[in-house]
């Protein structure tokens, strides 16, 4: 899973790079006629329309919350998040991560409402890009310091999709939800009735998907719901497949026992012993593993080519707003993440309420509060609902990839330089 988290930073800020040069380059009038191009669904009387943009950010951005959700999930059940004080440090380290940023924007913004909306887009981590800068260091990296910087980074995704929830859902339209809780019932039902197959849930959760959007809360939330109640212990009916694994390994030590085995029959029998030990994974160990890949190397790059396409010209920081919204953000993640992360650490530990994992020491504490500033993914995904104005937006575009270039390269540098001291 690091490999996959590492590679795709390398892949996203491919993407990204892409985008912005489509966008400032002479056939800059395509990438916004692409992704605005007109996409329509008819049945019968029935018709909804929409553009691809819409299709990017809050369709296939319900697959990224629902990896978010089952990672959420699995961490509740036997990972970092699995009990109070093994998750107390990262929590309070996160919860500082989030304050300091946010107060520092803030008080950029002043008693500007319209500026106040994009409190939250310096709050996030991209977790892909973070944890891709870290690889880069190299393997003399403590193994306990990437699971501090990945507990610290699911936790912002946490907070971010409580924000998304609680402060950019706009007016709720309470229709919405008999619909939403209509696919919630049909999940547990399924859920109750051992159903393991991922497709299954396709339905009820895009009936919950659907309610979501009429109620005016985010649809993509709809992901993380669906991602933490999904299952994560074996059910009685994937017993047979154990058998099935049990039943192939004493089939190849029978004839092994007999003479040397046939090629075709060992590869036959191991591809039955690793299909059953597949299904008998729970489906949060599971799906998460056959599903990162197409986020990572599909929902993620295609997400930052629609969203991080910022027109230079069109961006203009002599006016006040721009300049407060791409200065606030810009310093908000670059010195607030680290002063958050690092002070909130500071005061857990020396208070007694938490420690130091073993293996992590305060200069780690440090680089993890610097690559904790690569807002990227979720920030564009914020500043995205919090501006409906395009200069707006785009000066906060334009923040967050000059804070996540100037956080990784600052997080390189700096991890570089104290590589040595990082496993004293």
């Amino acid at each position: 899973m690091l490999h996959i988290e590492s590679m795709s930073g390398i892949v996203l800020l491919i993407a990204a790079a892409l985008a912005l040069w489509w966008a400032n380059s002479p056939w800059a009038a395509s990438y916004f006629a692409t992704w605005h191009a007109p996409l329509s669904l008819t049945l019968g009387p029935w018709s909804w329309s929409t553009d691809l943009h819409f299709f990017v950010n809050d369709v296939l951005m319900t697959i990224f919350f629902l990896v978010v959700g089952m990672e959420i999930r699995r961490e509740m059940y036997n990972g970092a998040l699995s009990n109070l004080r093994q998750a107390s440090l990262p929590v309070i380290a996160a919860v500082g991560g989030v304050i300091v940023p946010a107060a520092i924007y803030v008080a950029f913004a002043g008693s500007d409402r319209m500026l106040l909306n994009g409190w939250a887009i310096p709050t996030a981590t991209d977790i892909a890009f973070a944890v891709g800068v870290l690889a880069l260091l190299g393997k003399s990296i403590p193994g306990p310091l990437r699971i501090f910087l990945l507990a610290l980074a699911i936790i912002d995704d946490i907070v971010a999709v409580l924000i998304i929830a609680f402060f950019y859902s706009g007016g709720l339209d309470y229709s919405g939800f008999a619909i939403a809780l209509l696919g919630f019932v049909l999940v547990l039902l399924f859920n109750r009735m051992g159903i393991a197959s991922a497709w299954a849930y396709a339905l009820p959760g895009a009936i919950l998907w659907m309610g979501l959007l009429k109620t005016g809360a985010h649809p993509t939330l709809a992901g993380v719901v669906l991602g933490l109640m999904t299952p994560v212990a074996m059910r009685p009916a994937q017993r047979h497949h154990l058998e099935e694994a049990l039943g192939a390994l004493s089939r190849i030590h029978r004839q092994a026992q007999q003479g040397p085995l046939e090629a075709h029959t060992l590869h036959h029998e191991l591809q039955i012993a690793t299909a059953a030990q597949r299904d008998l994974l729970p489906p949060v160990f599971r799906l998460p593993t056959l599903l990162h890949p197409w986020v990572a190397f599909g929902v993620m790059p295609i997400f930052a080519l629609a969203n991080a396409g910022v027109q230079f010209g069109g961006v203009d920081l002599s006016a006040p707003a721009q300049q407060t919204v791409a200065l606030g953000v810009l310093l908000a993640l670059v010195i607030g993440k680290p002063i958050g992360v690092f002070l909130a650490t500071f005061l857990a530990v020396k208070s007694g309420v938490s420690s130091l994992p073993p293996g992590v020491n305060w200069t780690g504490v440090v680089l993890v509060g610097v690559l904790a500033g690569i807002g990227f993914t979720m920030a564009i995904f914020v500043g995205g609902l919090a501006f409906n104005d395009p200069g707006l937006l785009g000066a906060a575009k334009l923040g967050i990839l000059a804070a996540s270039a100037t956080a990784a390269v600052i997080g390189l540098v700096f991890g570089f330089m104290v590589r040595r001291k990082l496993s004293a």
